[in-house]
């Protein structure tokens, strides 16, 4: 199978020259005794329409699809043997480079942990796994007309790129159809000023267009400067949220705030404590006055992880032994990152909160029937099966990400 995916890497050498009329680019693949695989195919920034048939005449099967850095798009598609179920949806590739009228004016400043994240490459990165993964065909060509929702934040909304780590963001695009992409530029580490010095909020208005959404939660790195002079929630903070909210609007975007999770910490009486000092409120006091759309997820996360308990809230976050994941030398309690039970468990309080909130985007969810988290899903019902270990830059605990300064 290897062989067969080098063979069309090879093949496409050249894809950067090909013209329209040459896509879709088509893939086949003989389904007996398949295994999980990746393609990676080397294509210009954009939306991508991808299109796959899964299912086998040979034999039952149990296929996740992710792409770029594991963000969701196939969840445990259960066939027959001889059944096939046509599935299409959009991803969203990009490189570093800004661009305007095809010429680059500049180059997103990337931390050095993020060169060689599938993020930020120049292929579109498909991985196919699951319990018994059957994938008879893959078509990609250009996607059109849809719209984007790019995501920014910090290393709870990123890609994560490591088991067990994971984030809303990457759970995020299971939930819209084909007629919507996700563009997640979040990053570990960044405060919103630091998101914007780095180039990250002017590559996203590089390829914005009218009526795509920019999604926006920040404070987890944001509070650790406030006690320097200036760096207030309600002026330093408010005035880069301001700054969202202005440049989008500029290019025909709709902003959307988020409030920062909740970090999983609770009091005697098991009630989850704010760790955010102001910076929830100062992001719902923009909202209001900028009259932008808000989501409060840091109140949603607390009322989930009070759901689950003092000890069952453990089983949301990166709460492991060591050896349990390639790279764990020792044990980890990280009350800040989720794994990708949590992570899924708080992209369904994104979603339920879209959806109630009656935004246009919401005629385009799927695989949704409602959300409550003071009612989560049981831990023994979800299903993951880990990404292979890239050994990119190691994860980080939250006090170890630091924001880029943007020189």
């Amino acid at each position: 199978m290897k062989k067969s995916i080098f063979l069309c890497l090879a093949l496409l050498c050249g894809v950067f020259m090909l013209r329209a009329q040459d896509f879709p680019l088509v893939y086949t693949y003989d389904t007996k005794d398949q295994q999980a695989f990746d393609l990676n195919v080397p294509l210009p920034d954009g939306n991508w329409l991808v299109t796959m048939k899964i299912g086998s005449r040979r034999q039952a099967g149990a296929t996740f699809v992710k792409a770029e850095s594991r963000r969701l798009f196939v969840n445990d598609l259960r066939t027959e043997r001889g059944e096939f179920e046509t599935v299409s949806f959009v991803v969203n590739k990009r490189d570093p480079v800004i661009r305007e009228d095809g010429q680059e004016t500049g180059r997103v400043r990337l931390k050095s942990r993020e060169h060689g994240k599938l993020d930020w490459d120049d292929c579109l990165n498909i991985e196919v796994s699951g319990e018994a993964p059957v994938v008879e065909s893959i078509c990609i060509e250009p996607a059109a007309g849809v719209t984007t929702v790019f995501l920014c934040g910090d290393s709870t909304v990123v890609d994560q790129d490591n088991e067990p780590w994971a984030s809303w963001g990457q759970m995020f695009p299971w939930f819209f159809d084909s007629t919507v992409a996700v563009a997640n530029y979040a990053e570990s580490g960044e405060r919103a000023d630091s998101f914007i010095a780095a180039g990250r909020l002017e590559k996203i208005l590089s390829v914005m267009r009218p009526g795509d959404y920019v999604f926006v939660e920040f404070g987890h790195n944001d509070q650790k400067i406030d006690s320097q002079p200036g760096k207030g929630a309600y002026y330093f903070f408010a005035t880069q949220l301001k700054t969202f909210v202005d440049e989008v609007r500029a290019g025909g975007g709709v902003p959307v705030f988020i409030s920062p999770t909740s970090r999983r910490s609770f009091d005697d009486a098991g009630r989850i404590q704010n760790t955010h000092l102001d910076y929830p409120d100062a992001m719902r006091w923009v909202a209001e006055r900028e009259d932008v759309p808000f989501i409060d997820l840091n109140a949603m996360s607390a009322v989930l992880y009070e759901s689950l308990g003092v000890e069952g809230s453990k089983s949301a976050f990166v709460h492991y032994k060591a050896g349990s994941f390639p790279g764990m030398p020792r044990d980890v309690e990280d009350n800040t990152h989720f794994n990708p039970y949590g992570a899924f468990e708080l992209a369904k309080c994104v979603v339920g909160a879209v959806q109630n909130m009656g935004l246009p985007l919401a005629a385009h969810i799927v695989n949704f029937s409602g959300y409550s988290p003071c009612r989560p899903d049981p831990v023994e019902s979800f299903n993951w099966p880990a990404s292979p270990w890239r050994d990119l830059a190691p994860q980080v605990l939250e006090k170890d990400d630091r924001a880029g300064d943007g020189r």
